[in-house]
């Protein structure tokens, strides 16, 4: 009996505690001091015309190096997180951000110091890219998720990926958040229009970077 009244006041005074704490936690929520993050930063695409798109490394991306002539040194690698990579003779290169080309091209001028004019080849194997170049969908989309931009995608294309919309959207109120010189510029979407009722119209170019907004409909 002792036991039981022990444990009961222990478990009382513990639910005190929390309670407690809880109270002070909602006091400073509801005083403002909790700090306050900034914003981040606005890392636009460094695509502006869909017809003119260059693939863009990211991390995660997996890339094959051909080096010609130089079996020793070529090698396929992964993107590390930090967007870097490192390979024989290579140490620590940035690789996201560059097309393959300039990646190839950055290869040669660091392996010039122990290789008689390399010639090296970037083959690119998975693709993933760098979040500035995905296009990411939130909100009422039956699959929301970011996706690899691919060239000359559009609205249908995005929509076929992520399956559609789900029943409580509102499809013609979606929007594109992109950032156009460094500034961010939204685009009003009528998904419905080009999903049920076929008006191909409403299909529009997407661009790397690029944000779909799909709302919940209030009816």
């Amino acid at each position: 009996m002792g036991v039981r009244g022990a444990t009961s006041r222990r478990r009382a005074a513990v639910t005190l505690v929390a309670a407690t704490i809880s109270v002070g936690l909602a006091g400073c929520a509801s005083d403002g001091d909790l700090p306050v993050l900034p914003s981040s930063g606005n890392y636009g695409s460094q695509t502006t015309d869909p017809s003119k798109y260059d693939y863009i490394i990211g991390p995660g991306d997996s890339v094959q190096i051909f080096v010609w002539r130089n079996p020793e040194v070529s090698q396929s690698v992964t993107v590390r997180p930090d967007g870097k990579i490192t390979t024989p003779l290579v140490e620590d290169l940035q690789a996201s951000g560059k097309t393959p080309t300039q990646l190839a091209r950055d290869i040669e001028k660091v392996l010039e110091t122990y290789i008689r004019q390399p010639i090296v080849t970037v083959i690119m194997g998975g693709f993933l890219g760098p979040y500035s170049e995905q296009i990411r969908v939130v909100g009422e989309a039956s699959k929301p998720q970011a996706l690899p931009y691919r060239e000359k995608m559009t609205l249908l294309d995005v929509m076929i990926a992520v399956g559609g919309l789900t029943q409580f959207a509102d499809g013609n109120h979606a929007k594109i958040v992109r950032i156009v010189d460094g500034k961010q510029t939204q685009y009003e979407v009528h998904i419905d229009d080009l999903l049920k009722d076929g008006n191909i119209n409403a299909n529009v170019d997407m661009l790397p970077g690029d944000i779909l907004i799909v709302p919940e409909s209030w009816l």
